[in-house]
């Protein structure tokens, strides 16, 4: 009656097993590290390069620990971060601007461990330490930037149609196109509408002229506002990589926010500068026909931007190229005059257009302009020579290694939609994030060891089966949030406690149910039966309707409100597991192989 067949002993040792084995790489901790990463989509992270760097550190004294490959990069452990700060000055100078050396920590557990792929779970901001941007978008500006190129491509489309027109104008968020005639607007309008469907166009006549107005529609203006956000979060997520942090946190808030967590980050003013930049190209032609008068409003359809030599010029507003257009970016040195530089590689589109702008304006000079925080300054502003094919560029003017380095880095991640801005930014150092585990794992600690006396005094052997099976939840808990790679923190911590709580009810459950099996006289064999039987039931209906909570708390929160929900779902699954079957099978083999049961210690 009270008997498991072999294969369920085995199932239940096989679980405990995989969740001591899983459950292990949380109690090493971390070593400080450095992450050595190529810059150059040429250059990989191989044995070679392994080999390289532990020379490096051996020739400067300096022994790592552990020196791995873990994908495109090398990783390197060390025994103190005194000997980190080390290695990263000796590598980033020894292996040049090919290279990005960056700060990290790894996991002490040992290789066969990590062969089994048994990893830590990754600690949150609030637990390991780390730096948190709210980043503000700038919608406004990605609207504007939409509209500036939609009167760009207007242009394009009436030249290329041979439509006569007047001039492309721009008021607010309307767009007016002036034509010399009736006939010449009602052929733009036909065109425009095949090729325009975000806008709605409408024929006037204003003060004599002969306009067609287009304004952006409404759900036009919501769906360039979602894109700049996603373009915005996929770049910052580049950029990240590019940082090397372990397990980033990004995500949007609201309609207009973007969240930024980088757990273990020690280099935080490196970060900040990183993210807080919004670097993006522009390529435009210089005005030669008029001066730059700085402090005087630049004439109709010009732009002035200050030069790095410190003089200002005048360009036109058309935009020839963004850095939409690049597919790669390299810092490097300029082959004439060996000073640091950035070397562009364009895509199709962006090396016709280079190509096409340079053969129609020989002689003339072509400014570079890097916009940074919203503000533009022109890197350079050679004259163009001759054609320029084959999408390769370069930009370079008085311009440091690191600066070519960052610029490279910012422009090979990919442009941002529009300017974000930081209006939060919070640092929490490792000792507070130390003092939050402590904290978090004393509550559990403390937790666990009242239900034990509770459940060992109230229900004697029942009760020390149930606290058994209870350590068997915990363990299978922590190694599912290992196996899954999910990031702890203290909100998880809390559901770890919370799931404990829980998971007694149903050892409650059961206990009672038997108590009130031996009271109607039943035999003790057959009240543990009916106990785990009837108790089933009951045990399922509470679990399912808190699962149920648990993933509405998941769909709809954000957050720390997710890391909570899935602890806390997972905790159900488990605590059902450990529950039933790991505590019927203790009961089974203290209990099930007595025929002649007299009584049971359940209080």
């Amino acid at each position: 009656m009270n008997r498991y067949p072999l294969w369920k002993y085995l199932l239940i040792l096989f679980a405990l097993l995989a969740g001591l084995i899983y459950t292990l790489p949380n109690f090493y901790g971390e070593s400080p590290a450095l992450q050595v990463s190529p810059l150059r989509s040429s250059l990989k992270a191989d044995d070679a390069l392994s080999g390289r760097v532990t020379s490096l550190l051996s020739d400067a004294g300096l022994v790592p620990e552990v020196v791995t490959l873990d994908g495109n990069s090398v990783k390197v452990r060390f025994a103190s971060t005194d000997h980190q700060i080390k290695a990263k000055d000796i590598l980033a100078a020894q292996l040049g601007e090919d290279y990005m050396v960056a700060l990290n920590l790894l996991s002490q557990s040992p290789q066969w461990l990590s062969d089994l792929n048994a990893l830590p779970m990754y600690l949150g901001l609030d637990l390991r330490g780390g730096v948190h941007f709210l980043l503000q978008v700038n919608m406004r500006a990605a609207l504007d930037k939409a509209l500036d190129a939609a009167s760009d491509d207007i242009r394009s489309t009436l030249r290329e149609q041979r439509v006569a027109y007047s001039g492309v104008t721009r008021e607010g968020d309307t767009l007016r196109v002036k034509f010399r005639d009736g006939e010449a607007r009602a052929k733009g309008e036909e065109e425009l509408r095949q090729r325009f469907n975000d806008f709605e166009l409408s024929g006037i006549d204003q003060s004599g002229e002969i306009l067609l107005q287009a304004i952006l529609k409404p759900e036009a203006q919501r769906r360039i506002q979602d894109a700049a956000l996603q373009q915005n979060l996929m770049t910052l997520r580049n950029r990240v990589n590019e940082l090397g942090v372990a397990e980033p946190v990004i995500q949007q808030q609201g309609a207009d926010r973007i969240v930024v967590q980088l757990p273990g980050v020690q280099d935080t003013a490196r970060a900040k500068d990183i993210l807080g930049r919004t670097a993006t190209l522009e390529v435009r032609m210089v005005d030669e026909e008029r001066q730059a008068v700085p402090g005087a409003m630049p004439p109709f359809g010009t732009e002035m931007f200050r030069e790095r030599q410190g003089g200002y010029l005048l360009v036109k507003k058309q935009v020839i190229l963004t850095g939409e257009r690049i597919n790669d970016a390299q810092p490097g040195f300029d082959n004439r005059t060996n000073e640091a530089a950035v070397h562009i590689n364009l895509d199709g589109v962006g090396a016709r257009k280079f190509k096409e702008a340079t053969r129609e304006n020989v002689g003339k000079r072509m400014a570079i302009i890097l916009f940074e925080k919203g503000r533009g300054e022109i890197v350079t502003a050679p004259v163009i020579r001759e054609e320029i094919g084959g999408g390769r560029v370069q930009i370079s003017g008085q311009m440091s290694t690191v600066e070519a380095q960052d610029t490279a880095l910012l422009l090979r991640a990919g442009a941002l939609a529009a300017p974000m801005e930081i209006v939060e930014e919070r640092t929490i150092g490792p000792s507070l994030g130390a003092e939050n585990i402590e904290r978090g794992f004393n509550s559990t600690k403390i937790g666990f060891l009242m239900i034990a006396v509770f459940m060992v005094a109230y229900y004697l052997m029942f009760g020390a089966v149930s606290v058994l099976s209870l350590g068997a939840n915990l363990l299978l808990l922590v190694a599912l949030l290992s196996m899954l790679q999910a990031t702890l923190t203290l909100p998880g911590m809390a559901g770890i406690a919370l799931t404990l709580g829980m998971a007694i009810d149903a050892n409650v459950l059961i206990n009672e149910r038997i108590r009130d099996e031996l009271r109607s006289g039943v035999t003790p064999q057959a009240a543990i039966h009916a106990g785990y039987e009837r108790a089933f039931g009951t045990i399922l209906d509470s679990n399912i309707t808190t699962l149920i909570a648990g993933i509405a708390l998941f769909m709809f929160g954000s957050g720390p409100i997710k890391g909570f929900a899935v602890v806390l779902c997972l905790g159900i699954l488990t605590s059902m597991f450990s529950a039933i079957m790991v505590s019927r099978a203790l009961v089974n083999l203290i209990y099930g192989r007595k025929a002649r049961l007299a009584k049971v210690a359940i209080g």
